[in-house]
């Protein structure tokens, strides 16, 4: 009997083993076909021109990225080129072929953009990607037996940091290249003092290709390897070239340029460190658990170490409750520091976010040491926090905690604000910092984190000069850059520009009064030095245009577009529209404008707008992470045109209030519409049916953990199913996976990992617990993203968001609560009143026929921002959209994921 029933068991084993493998070839089967179809035409399409073409004048670099490809296919081609630019670098020019692009205010190019891609028409974009860079994308059709050249103009001021500076170059071309070629020229008045040029991909056999020049003003860098060198291995196709280009210099002494303008860089060599006072505010809340708790004290163990004996330091730990250290700052002697390392090793996660209380408690600590005379005079104050979230406890307003840390601190000490992870609110922590003359930094998450903080502590752990005033004649110079600065670190430098009243100057005198080297006549701590400039005249040939002009212009404009979030109400207008008509003028693309190519009509096509944006870092998508999808020159190949963006979109988003809410975007209108559906958790309703084209899309709501204490039951979508009858695909998305189905086929993808399925009809795009795209071969595409909730929310739970792409591709016959607007609906607002709420007035709006209450509001669009979204305004219309949808919303509630009824 034993034997019999081991010999069952063993056979049902292997015969589910067998089943299991089986399971598995089908799917493997299933992702080969989807790939086979962009295999193939990738080979059809050479990339046969890159060059990187670098000028660099006393540290503004322009920068010009040309790349050329071929559709060697009978048939036209996809290819979207993608280039990694540097995060502080403004966009000045793109071109392709013979489109050259034109700067506009971002809402008019915006407008033109979505009138365009209504209609199907390219688009290009620039997000962030990565820790210094950020990534410019545009798609492009290639006909038949042609090809295509793209140009990419863009300009920055080197940043000085830790005594270097650096250019970047991010090569990926992903194939053999038939002219590669990277060429630097640099051109520093006063004489360079190192340069050093190397690539993380450059193998001993390619190190002699990197050839450089170095005279003692100029130099000239260079790597052109041939197509045999570029190779992995004799007779393969593939390319060594993969990673960084990098070039590290520093120059001699500061200096002024004149043309017109100057341009001075202060940097005074030989200066003594300063004593610093530093608070350590460390967020130990329950989302930095992990590897963020271990990385955050292995960072802080080496920054104790680095501390210097006359340095005073405290530590201030936060999760709702608010823990020190010591009750005040403390000397940094060798016995203190080791008490203070027991002390970080022992700190555990738990709770929530109280930011507030964190900063208060920290500033508290640091001003009743200053009063108390605790400090040298010569000593510099500051306060470094380092988070993970948002604030959940004591104070949640982020305004209002701004203004408190303002308020508190009143200019005393600076905050410097460190953002772990892409979870942060990274604006709210960069505003908090720039308010308090401090800088915030991101920190990724990455197995480097620690050298991150490391990195960025070394930054701003040696103070030079303190509360640094340069001083230029008034009658002499004008329309001059910030010339105030609350510190120089070592290794920085500060640069200031202005206008020249008179060209024909020879010289000018700028005094520099700053706090921190003492004046031995006087034994005070104020230091004035007064420096005579001589006029310096760049040669020609490393000339750029009106270079300090512009260079002037940058450093004018990135300073108007740091006013804009940090002043009053009035100095931000005042900002903001000076910023704005500079970067008008002078072709920059900032977060204010867009850069746009069109391309003309043809009695072929239509006309045709590329757009380029700029982001900020807090603009980031929290996606996108280190996610680098091919680096600085990479084309993609689809044997189906896609469409870029359609924003006209609908939005099902919870993020406001916890309920369903519905957008529908009208860019023809230039205005939205609104409303929410309130009914039961697991109620399933139908979004989008179109009989016609076969598509059908429902969504399941879920509530929260558990009723809250204010007894409001919160609705989100939790569930999605998505069908195309005439491709014979079915998808069902959850919080937790996405299963797709295929003519009998099935595959599972997961939110945990960033994948991808191609193919003929059906395109998935997965970035790991981020978004879902669902492109549908000749038919609409969908978006749907995940909403990440803390999993010990005590009420919320994981929830999903929904977008409709190209809607313009269903038929007119389309329906649903999202589907009957994808073709718009004509409305008319009148008799505008004072609402609830001062800032959100009621009107009348006639539409269908009828008249109803309407309040003006907003809701939040993530299709750009994953994390943080973007306030729209619209009109809301109330009672669960009666009178704007059809019907009553009890209508469109289905029996089932995939049923019509």
């Amino acid at each position: 009997l034993s034997l019999r029933v081991c010999v069952c068991v063993c056979f049902d084993f292997i015969v589910m083993l067998i089943s299991m493998y089986m399971h598995l070839y089908d799917i493997l089967i299933l992702i080969l076909n989807f790939s086979c179809d962009l295999y193939r035409s990738a080979l059809m399409v050479e990339v046969y021109s890159v060059k990187v073409a670098c000028k660099v004048a006393s540290r503004f670099a322009h920068t010009v990225i040309t790349s050329s490809a071929l559709n060697k296919a009978n048939s036209s081609q996809e290819v979207f080129f993608e280039v990694d630019l540097p995060k502080t670098a403004f966009i000045t020019n793109f071109s392709m072929s013979t489109y050259t692009g034109e700067v506009k205010e971002k809402e008019k190019a915006k407008k033109q953009y979505q009138k365009a891609v209504s209609t199907g028409q390219t688009a290009g974009l620039v997000k962030a990607s990565g820790r210094k860079m950020e990534k410019f994308s545009v798609s492009v059709n290639i006909a038949a037996n042609s090809n295509v050249t793209f140009i990419l103009t863009y300009e920055e001021l080197l940043q000085r940091k830790l005594g270097q500076y650096e250019i970047m170059t991010q090569v990926k071309p992903k194939q053999l290249v038939q002219h590669f070629e990277i060429v630097a020229d640099i051109y520093e008045p006063q004489g360079i003092a190192f340069l050093d040029a190397y690539g993380t991909f450059i193998s001993n056999e390619l190190l002699p290709l990197v050839e450089k020049t170095v005279t003692d003003k100029k130099a000239h860098i260079s790597f052109c390897p041939t197509m045999d060198q570029q190779r992995k291995c004799p007779g393969c196709d593939g390319t060594l070239i993969d990673g960084d280009f990098v070039i590290k210099y520093d120059v001699n002494r500061a200096e002024t340029l004149v043309n017109g303008y100057f341009v001075h860089f202060f940097a005074p060599p030989d200066l003594p460190r300063v004593p610093k006072n530093v608070v350590f505010v460390i967020d130990r809340s329950g989302s930095m658990s992990g590897n963020k708790m271990h990385q955050t004290r292995e960072a802080m163990l080496t920054i104790l170490n680095d501390l210097h004996e006359d340095d005073y330091f405290g530590i201030v730990t936060f999760d709702h409750h608010i823990s020190t250290w010591k009750g005040s700052l403390t000397k940094a002697t060798t016995g203190n520091v080791s008490e203070a390392k027991g002390f970080v090793k022992g700190i555990q996660h738990s709770g929530y976010t109280d930011i507030n209380g964190a900063l208060m408690k920290a500033v508290d600590i640091m001003m009743k040491d200053k009063q108390a005379n605790k400090f040298t005079e010569r000593s510099v104050s500051m306060i470094i926090l380092l988070t993970d979230g948002m604030p959940n406890s004591g104070v949640s307003s982020t305004p209002q905690i701004q203004e408190n840390v303002r308020d508190a601190m009143g200019g005393n000490m600076s905050l410097f604000c460190l953002g772990f992870g892409n979870d942060v609110d990274y604006s709210f922590l960069d505003v908090m910092s720039r308010q308090n003359q401090g800088l915030a930094r991101r920190i990724y998450e990455a197995s480097d984190a620690t050298v991150q903080l490391q990195g960025f502590y070394e930054e701003v752990a040696s103070p030079l000069l303190s509360e640094v005033d340069l001083h230029y004649p008034d009658n002499l110079v004008n329309s001059l850059t910030t010339s105030h600065y609350k510190q120089l670190f070592n290794g920085s430098e500060i640069v200031v520009a202005g206008r020249l009243t008179d060209n024909s100057l020879d010289n000018f005198l700028v005094e520099v009064f700053a706090k921190g080297v003492r004046n031995r006549q006087t034994g005070t701590t104020q230091h004035a030095s007064a420096q005579e400039w001589d006029i310096l005249y760049p040669e020609q040939e490393y000339i750029f245009g009106d270079f300090t002009e512009r260079l002037w212009a940058y450093l004018t404009i990135q300073q108007l577009l740091s006013k804009k979030e940090t002043g009053t109400a009035e100095e931000k207008g005042n900002a903001t529209a000076q910023a704005l008509e500079m970067s008008l003028q002078y072709s920059f693309v900032t977060p204010l404008t867009s850069m746009v190519v069109t391309k003309p009509k043809t009695e072929e096509e239509q006309e045709e707008p590329l757009i380029a944006d700029k982001l900020t870092e807090g603009m980031r998508p929290s996606g996108m992470g280190e996610e680098r999808r091919g680096g600085d020159h990479q084309y993609i190949w689809r044997p189906q045109p896609n469409l870029i963006l359609q924003l006209e979109q609908s939005v099902v988003d919870s993020a406001v209030d916890g309920d369903p809410h519905f957008m529908i975007e009208l860019p023809e209108q230039e205005d939205a519409l609104c409303f929410n559906i309130d009914d039961r958790p697991g109620t399933i309703f139908n979004l989008v049916r179109d009989q016609l084209a076969g598509v059908l899309v429902n969504g399941q709501t879920i509530g929260d953990k558990k009723v809250a204490p204010d007894g409001k039951v919160n609705t989100y979508f939790g569930r999605f199913g998505i069908v195309h009858q005439g491709l014979g695909v079915r998808l069902e998305v959850t919080t937790h996976d996405i299963t797709v189905s295929q003519n009998g086929k099935q595959a599972k993808l997961f939110w945990s990992d960033t994948a991808s399925l191609k193919g003929a009809n059906l395109d998935l795009q997965v970035t790991k617990d981020r978004s879902l795209t669902v492109t549908l071969r000749d038919s609409v595409r969908f978006v749907v993203i995940l909403h990440k909730v803390w999993k010990q929310h005590p009420y919320h739970q994981d929830y999903l968001g929904f977008y409709t792409l190209d809607s313009h591709l269903l038929s007119r016959s389309v329906h649903g609560l999202l589907g009957q607007f994808y073709h718009g609906v004509q409305f008319e607002v009148r008799d505008m009143r004072p609402g609830e709420e001062p800032e959100k007035p009621d009107a009348t709006m006639l539409v269908k026929g009828q008249e109803l209450t309407v309040t003006r509001g907003w809701q939040r669009d993530f299709s750009w921002d994953v994390k943080n979204g973007e306030n729209v305004p619209c009109w809301f219309i109330h009672s669960n959209g009666n009178g704007l949808i059809d019907g009553n919303h009890t209508d469109y509630i289905m029996s089932g994921l995939f049923k019509t009824v």
